[in-house]
């Protein structure tokens, strides 16, 4: 194991006792199932349309998941940072063609873990169990609810005001017009709102 892929798998170990204690025991029954990766900005980790058999663990660097229209365009719906898990969970869980697609946005050292024997050991596991209910409960329920009340209630300037409040890395990071397709808007329209944002900030 080299210094880069045990440095991945203590960070890993770290993010999944944030949510719950992992023994010993469930580590080590959890190691073989991960496999550590390299990857340049702009590469696919998972195409739509395929059938996946991994999610991933962002150790370091930036990921978007995105959907396409019928006429080629993308949006952007999501976003993984540093410590988060992108992977196409519906197609996971109910073993059919992915509707999301995953690429790196910058050069990228991550984790894949092999779905089937994730929940394999999760059946087993009191304490991956605790995890997964915590992990759920905190970034699909409760992120899911808000975003989707946002979407509906806010308008476009202040979606964006609320995105670089609440991910002020993310909006420092990110290439504007990944931030636009993000917020359902054109790159030309969120130029606009921040030129005006500008605008009214005191001298």
């Amino acid at each position: 194991m080299n210094i880069n892929q045990n440095l991945a798998l203590q960070s890993l170990k770290r993010t999944l006792e944030s949510y719950y204690p992992i023994s010993e025991k469930t580590w080590q029954q959890f190691i073989p199932l991960c496999h550590y990766l390299e990857l340049d900005a702009q590469q696919t980790i998972y195409r739509l349309g395929e059938l996946p058999t991994t999610y991933s663990y962002v150790y370091q660097g930036l990921v978007r998941g995105f959907v396409t229209d019928d006429k080629a365009n993308e949006y952007n719906k999501i976003f993984f940072n540093e410590t988060m898990f992108p992977g196409a969970m519906t197609a996971l869980l109910t073993n059919s063609p992915a509707q999301i697609a995953f690429e790196t946005i910058e050069p990228c050292k991550l984790i894949t873990i092999n779905f089937k024997g994730f929940r394999k050991l999760l059946e087993q596991s009191e304490d991956l169990k605790l995890f997964q209910i915590n992990y759920l409960e905190k970034n699909w329920l409760l992120a899911k609810d808000a975003r989707e009340t946002e979407i509906v209630q806010q308008e476009a300037t202040e979606r964006y005001i609320k995105f670089t409040q609440q991910s002020p890395e993310l909006a420092g990071r990110l290439p504007q017009y990944h931030i636009a397709s993000h917020l359902g808007i054109t790159p030309t329209q969120l130029s606009r709102i921040r030129k005006k944002i500008a605008e009214n900030q005191p001298m």
